[in-house]
């Protein structure tokens, strides 16, 4: 199932259907049997991994998003890694901002590899795909605690259709609504057909 123009908003000076062809054109949308970070299983995967390939593509679409955040006088781009190091660069890059990213220690985000975040430092986080929002919630939390301030949130998709809530702005490319399961739940499944696959890996 290959989203349409009726499942996409209007959020920036790029239309639909130049943003679609960026993802059709990468291989960006998916079919199958997914298991999603969430925990949750769908049919339907954007994979913005599979932009970044494509240096021209993920440039044009990070410039669009970084129109719509010029304004939010941020003084650093952060990401969750591994899936937003790459758009947390290009981001930056765009923005002209410095890029640091957080990682998982012992199961947390943290800042490594000498990152550090000052008292009052205004930051715009990036994800390159939103589904429950988990771990952008959880940097938006870190950034907290070390006494920043998360003035947006930012991805290319947000799968929640504008349901996820990071008690700041949050802007996307595209807000697409793909249904996804609990896994107990999944008719994907039940009918036994599709092998469950989390992106990059099968999983056993």
């Amino acid at each position: 199932m290959l989203l349409t123009l009726s499942a996409l908003y209007e959020l920036n000076d790029m239309t639909n259907d130049e943003i679609l062809e960026i993802f059709q054109k990468t291989g960006g949308v998916l079919k199958g049997h997914f298991l999603l970070t969430s925990g949750r299983h769908a049919d339907t995967y954007m994979q913005c991994a599979k932009l970044f390939v494509d240096s021209e593509c993920s440039e044009k679409l990070c410039s669009a998003l970084a129109q719509k955040l010029k304004d939010f006088k941020a003084d650093v781009v952060v990401s969750p890694a591994v899936g937003g190091i790459l758009m947390g660069y290009e981001m930056a890059r765009q923005l002209k901002l410095p890029n640091i990213f957080f990682e998982r220690e012992s199961g947390k985000f943290c800042l490594r590899r000498g990152f550090s975040l000052a008292k009052g430092t205004k930051v715009i986080v990036v994800e390159d795909v939103v589904t429950t929002g988990g771990s952008v919630k959880e940097v938006v939390a870190e950034v907290h605690n070390l006494g920043g301030e998360v003035v947006a949130v930012a991805s290319i998709v947000d799968r929640s259709a504008g349901k996820v809530d990071f008690g700041t702005k949050f802007v996307s490319l595209l807000s697409v609504d793909i249904k996804s399961y609990e896994a107990d739940e999944c008719p994907i499944c039940s009918a036994g057909e599709i092998p469950l696959y989390k992106p990059g890996s099968r999983i056993v």
